[in-house]
């Protein structure tokens, strides 16, 4: 276990001071019901947003069922209610979820539509981290695994 670690995460007093920077992106999504498995690799860029916070910048490629695609999306992480923690919206503003990773780990739910987004986060060390995304509703049940190694 690295140190700063208890049971396995790494506790982070400010979100967007640790996650500032550069990522190496490595995604699966697995179609838990139909049994198909897709990748992303690619990069995060989180820098600075006027105003304060951070524009969380990916791109990369998504091979789903062989076709390999390009793939980006933009997310902005503001400074949450309380000190260290992160108010994370989609590009254009609308509520995505919070982030507060005080204690290493933090889940959280995004309903969309007919569909629930649960999140889990997960601070391993100083350079890498986790985070799982089960989605389910009417016609999805996806689980999004992502691990954040950063570029130094």
């Amino acid at each position: 276990m690295a140190e700063g670690t208890k049971d396995g995460v790494w506790p982070v007093p400010d979100v967007l001071a640790y996650l500032a920077g550069t990522w190496r992106v490595e995604r699966t999504v697995r179609d838990l019901a139909g049994g198909d498995e897709g990748h992303f690799q690619g990069t995060t860029v989180f820098g600075p947003l006027d105003g304060g916070g951070l524009l969380h910048e990916e791109s990369g490629t998504f091979t789903w069922q062989g076709v390999a695609r390009p793939a980006e999306r933009t997310l902005r992480f503001l400074p949450g209610p309380t000190p260290g923690t992160a108010d994370v919206r989609f590009a254009d503003g609308r509520p995505f979820h919070d982030l507060d990773l005080s204690g290493g780990r933090h889940v959280t739910d995004h309903p969309c539509a007919a569909d629930l987004y649960r999140g889990e986060f997960t601070v391993r060390d100083a350079d890498h981290w986790r985070t799982v995304w089960r989605v389910g509703g009417p016609a999805k049940d996806l689980l999004l695994t992502t691990d954040y190694a950063r570029v130094v």
